[in-house]
């Protein structure tokens, strides 16, 4: 196993961690476990790319980590009293959705579309969002709206990429 896809699985770890600190009202500790999470995040996928570390495992465990980790922290944050459901399920249902969705094609054969940039700048968004959810800052909601709404957006564009990437004329 590469660095990167060792960052990926620690990203797994980090998921009870996080959990066990945020219920046992180590919340700062608990956010910096996600800040974490992040950092690593970031550095599995610039080390893979940097070193040609691209793997298969990397492509399909990468974005299920990110989105258990995120799944994580909303729900934390909603059996906080901090989220309203409304948020939590358009979020979840998104998250899961693309779980799904990948899963399925991923084991028919299919080819992967790799993260755009807008999916990636949803990420920042729903950190920062997070951040200030934490630190009990004003407008992290409506910010978590936002990165839903980018999320949306997001799979819309990784959908129209799949298509076209896998229609019998590509």
């Amino acid at each position: 196993m590469n660095v990167p896809n060792m960052l990926t699985v620690s990203r797994f770890i980090l998921i009870p961690i996080f959990l066990a600190l945020y219920f046992n009202d180590y919340r700062i500790t608990a956010l910096l476990v996600v800040l974490l999470a992040g950092l690593t995040d970031f550095l599995d996928g610039y080390i893979a790319r940097r070193r040609g570390q691209i793997t298969m495992t990397g492509i399909m465990l990468d974005p299920l980590a990110d989105k258990l980790m995120m799944l994580s922290v909303v729900i934390a944050l909603l059996l906080g009293h901090m989220l309203p459901w409304s948020a939590v399920a358009v979020m979840a249902f998104r998250e899961v959705g693309m779980i799904a969705f990948s899963a399925f094609f991923h084991f028919r054969g299919y080819k992967t579309v790799p993260a755009n940039l807008l999916g990636k700048a949803t990420t920042v968004v729903y950190y920062l969002a997070v951040v200030l959810l934490f630190l009990e800052q004003p407008g992290g909601v409506a910010v978590l709206w936002s990165g839903i709404a980018l999320s949306f957006i997001a799979s819309a564009i990784y959908l129209s990429k799949f298509r076209r990437l896998n229609s019998p004329d590509a």
